[in-house]
């Protein structure tokens, strides 16, 4: 059975609207739309098997929706983000504790998959980056009416994750073998990325400034993915990129000063951005509801009647839960609630487990495993988040 257009496109205008009744819905029983756009996912699907529909293969779409939705998203809460002297502590602490609780759960769960697949360590260290990482698509939306200094926290937190996360994975797939010119390599990567970033996000400032047509801001948003998309193909972590825009714009103050205040006027940005950050979140609200939705509909519901599966991704629940929660306790000494739990695995795990090269895949190890680890800690958020103690009126999309 083939659809013709109008019923696809019936189909398409409805699940916007579906997603929007989610988010409704949300609000009053608390529970994330991820989990309600994954069960209506795996719904569709087998609605399409038993009406015979016949539909194209799915990686490639999914691929494409989540590396833009990863774009519009770290945008998203870059754009929220002030940047002062007293925000340095936060920046730093955020940072910090992404860094370790990513090298130290992807350590571990690496241990726990090549015990239970015997699987090389560094195949199996590959294959755990994913999961070792916050995914900001999830975690950015759903901290928008905590009080101001845990959202911020965590809005760090989870972009640096990502950040880290893209670049210990190009790390480790690019280096066979892991000396000192390893790290030279990647201190060079770093400085590049930022300086590029830097320059870059000047040019974007100066054709939001500069640019009187009405079709601007989706103009802004197409150089920003064609930069993160050339960065990419160079090999660059090039979200840090789409984080320092988002800075840049939000702070324009900081950054335009001396001569570069008589190209940009920094007045002019307020109104840009506030329209900015209005077309952004509803390009991202679209483009998380399709994400989902095809990620729901990917999913091999054979693979969630096998014992590993279960193993494996209540095992990779565990180890995240326990790292954070020792590490937040006796290290950061940061409170538990709502911290503990907004730890989500999304798209960002998503996106990278899909470019696992083909020679560092492991049989057993599949979309199953992403699929429980995602529904567990989506599941994990929204009992913190009804544990906190500030009264959360709106729960989040994702």
């Amino acid at each position: 059975m083939v659809l013709d257009v109008y019923t696809f496109l019936i189909i398409l205008s409805g699940l916007v609207v579906v997603s929007y009744l989610f988010d409704v819905l949300s609000k009053r029983t608390k529970v994330p739309s991820v989990i309600m756009l994954l069960t209506a996912g795996i719904l569709l699907q087998l609605a399409s098997t038993y009406f015979g529909v016949r539909t194209p293969p799915l990686r490639n779409i999914l691929e494409l929706f989540g590396i833009i939705g990863l774009i519009l998203i770290v945008l998203e809460g870059a754009l929220d983000l002030e940047l002062s002297k007293e925000k340095l502590p936060v920046i730093r602490k955020s940072l910090i504790t992404a860094t370790l609780t990513l090298l130290i759960t992807t350590a571990l769960i690496a241990l726990f998959v090549q015990f239970w697949l015997e699987v090389d360590y560094k195949v199996a260290f590959i294959n755990a980056i994913p999961l070792g990482v916050i995914s900001s698509a999830i975690a950015i939306p759903s901290v928008s009416n905590l009080t101001p200094e845990k959202r911020e926290f965590i809005v760090y937190e989870a972009t640096f994750s990502d950040i880290i996360g893209i670049m210990l994975f190009n790390f480790a797939i690019q280096n066979e073998q892991i000396g000192f010119g390893s790290f030279v390599g990647l201190g060079v990567d770093i400085f590049t990325i930022l300086a590029i970033s830097v320059v870059c996000c000047l040019v974007l400032l100066f054709f939001l400034d500069k640019i009187k047509s009405h079709i601007k801001f989706f103009l802004i948003i197409a150089l920003l993915i064609l930069l993160y998309s050339i960065g990419k193909k160079m090999h660059l972590s090039s979200l840090l990129m789409v984080l320092v825009f988002g800075l840049m714009l939000n702070n324009a103050a900081l950054f335009v000063k001396g001569k570069m205040a008589n190209y940009l006027h920094v007045g002019n940005l307020g109104s840009e951005l506030k329209q900015l950050k209005q077309i952004n979140g509803e390009s991202a609200f679209v483009i998380r509801t399709f994400f989902f939705l095809l990620f729901g509909f990917s999913i091999q519901l054979e693979d969630l009647y096998s014992l590993d599966v279960w193993v494996l991704g209540f095992t990779i629940f565990s180890i995240t839960l326990l790292v954070r929660f020792l590490y937040l306790q006796y290290v950061a000494r940061t409170p538990l609630i709502p911290e503990l739990f907004i730890a989500p695995r999304g798209l960002i795990t998503i996106l990278l487990f899909y470019s696992i090269p083909a020679q560092y895949r492991i049989e057993g190890l599949g979309e199953g495993v992403l699929f429980f680890v995602v529904i567990l800690t989506s599941l994990l958020m929204m009992l913190g988040l009804l544990l906190t103690k500030q009264d959360v009126e709106d729960i989040p999309n994702y």
